[in-house]
């Protein structure tokens, strides 16, 4: 689906339907909550487009209890599937008959997709070289980086913070989604940093990571796996938060296995306890623990 609104003012039309969904930035969102939040009797509202995004009828009524069912919606769809795009969400508002919608945001979205190709390029032409691990630099970036890093963040006030950061592997991001469903959606409400679903392209990865576990997260939930294991990113967002909390003296770190495993358990979070789904006999305690975990002050 290529850009097709009035006044468009885009050289040449770009592919929406590569353009993720994480491209569109809070403006864009709460005018969507603002259209799609009322409960309609004539034009679709969030319940249709949930339904046509597949959520379940449950997920659907659970919503129900948010402030802003449009823009937790969208969070959770976005962390679905690398695939979700603003095309995809503009061909949904067409097919339920919201061409006001696509016409009211057509220039703002425009906008963010321009932004959104603009930081791709920009990230390119001047790659970031990783910091040093282990030797790791907490000191205050030199750059505005961080500001304006999150889906949720206002440039021109606070940061947005969370009650921990998930480092995980692409691989099992179907456990980290489960995590979300049972930490966010339920009577814990607990808010969880996924880098996926919540944090906007086109910074540094490292410079944003450094911030994230550093300053704007309590605590780091660790996904173990043998997948774990392999990757450099998990490596670099371990060590960086062991050095900010020498021993573990604050809790900071809360290793989760949930699949068995080939390789050995990482001798680097070997004096940590750890948070355990393969374990039959304590399964039931499983989401209680973490939450109350993640819970402390």
């Amino acid at each position: 689906m290529a850009c097709s609104y009035p006044d468009h003012k885009q050289d040449t039309d770009q592919d929406l339907e590569s353009v993720p969904l994480v491209a569109l930035n809070m403006s864009v969102r709460r005018k969507l909550g603002l259209y799609l939040n009322p409960r309609q009797t004539v034009a679709a509202d969030w319940m249709t487009v949930a339904e046509e995004m597949d959520f379940t009828y449950l997920e659907i009524r659970n919503y129900e209890a948010f402030k802003d069912p449009t823009k937790k919606l969208l969070e959770d769809w976005q962390a679905r599937s690398a695939e979700v795009s603003v095309g995809k969400l503009l061909s949904i508002l067409t097919k339920l008959e919201r061409t006001d919608i696509v016409e009211d945001l057509g220039p703002m979205i425009d906008e963010d997709v321009r932004k959104y190709y603009e930081s791709l390029k920009k990230k390119k032409e001047e790659p970031c070289l990783p910091l040093q691990v282990p030797e790791v630099d907490s000191c205050a970036p030199r750059t505005p980086e961080t500001l304006g890093l999150t889906t949720q963040d206002d440039p021109e006030g606070l940061p947005e913070k969370f009650d921990a950061f998930i480092c995980y592997c692409k691989s099992d991001f179907g456990f980290v989604y489960e995590m979300i469903r049972e930490l966010e959606q339920t009577q814990y409400k607990l808010k969880l940093c996924v880098f996926d679903r919540d944090v906007l392209p086109g910074s540094c990865v490292w410079t944003i990571t450094s911030e994230l576990i550093e300053r704007r997260c309590k605590r780091m939930v660790v996904v173990i796996s043998d997948e774990y294991l392999e990757s450099e990113d998990c490596d670099f967002q371990t060590k960086f938060a062991l050095s900010l909390s020498p021993g573990a003296r604050n809790k900071r770190l809360i290793p989760v296995i949930y699949k068995q495993m080939k390789k050995p358990f990482p001798s680097i979070l070997r004096f940590l306890t750890v948070c355990d789904y393969t374990r039959p006999c304590t399964q039931a305690w499983f989401w209680v623990r973490l939450a109350k975990a993640l819970s402390l002050p």
